[in-house]
């Protein structure tokens, strides 16, 4: 396969939301689940976020267990699997989290109509790869990823990168862990925006698995169209 082994992972509340009206971020899992999602970016090449997350909740997207973090290196990699942005416009801020916390390779992907001084500025901080004319071009995006070594790749979101991946059919498995909580807001951010899908072209998925975690649930969700594999 021309691109890496692709899944989306989240944590939504009861009522399918990410974050609130606000756009901000929500504890909605626990110590358990914080764990397992540690244990998966140890596991993979890369973790993707769109420009979005990065804006509202500035995460650093590294490893957080020094364990884990040691196993990546007796293993010959980085501490921290390679981290990249879709950023279409090169807004990414220069003192993002991304760029002040762990080692490892930073990715910004934008798109050919990005400001030329915003990208020479994210240059001194990053690899950058440009695909698409107005915003980044997301399947020419993995198959770039998949030439630098990338075999697995893992989404945290936000909604409009889901959505993206989603419906261009670059995604292979999707973990929901669903929690406790309803959040509401008719603006608040769910699992998936962008344009969605008519009745015709419904995205069909597979239960994998459910597990019932602390006070909530992870669903793990095989996209029946494009599977090539398991993580």
């Amino acid at each position: 396969m021309d691109r890496p082994f692709v899944f989306i992972n989240s944590a939504m509340s009861a009522d399918g939301k990410l974050s609130t009206k606000e756009r901000k971020q929500v504890r909605i899992s626990g110590k358990l689940d914080f764990e397992r999602v540690d244990e998966l970016r140890a596991r993979t090449d890369a973790i993707m976020v769109g420009i979005g997350t990065v804006l509202s909740d500035d995460p650093s997207l590294t490893v957080k267990s020094p364990e884990r973090r040691a196993a990546r290196k007796a293993a010959g990699k980085n501490e921290n699997p390679a981290r990249i942005i879709v950023d279409s416009s090169a807004r990414t801020p220069l003192d993002a989290d991304i760029f002040k916390k762990g080692e490892g390779i930073r990715i910004i992907a934008v798109s050919n109509s990005a400001p030329a001084e915003n990208v020479k500025k994210l240059e001194e901080k990053a690899v950058i790869i440009k695909t698409g004319t107005e915003k980044v071009d997301l399947p020419e995006l993995v198959r770039k990823l998949k030439e630098l070594g990338i075999n697995t790749l893992m989404i945290e979101g936000g909604a409009t990168l889901n959505w993206g991946m989603l419906s261009a059919g670059l995604v292979d498995e999707v973990y929901t862990f669903v929690g406790n909580l309803i959040i509401g807001g008719k603006t608040a951010p769910t699992f998936t925006d962008g344009e969605g899908f008519m009745e015709a072209e419904l995205l069909r998925l597979e239960l994998l698995s459910a597990e019932k975690i602390e006070d909530g649930i992870l669903l793990k969700w095989k996209v029946k169209s494009n599977y090539s594999g398991s993580l």
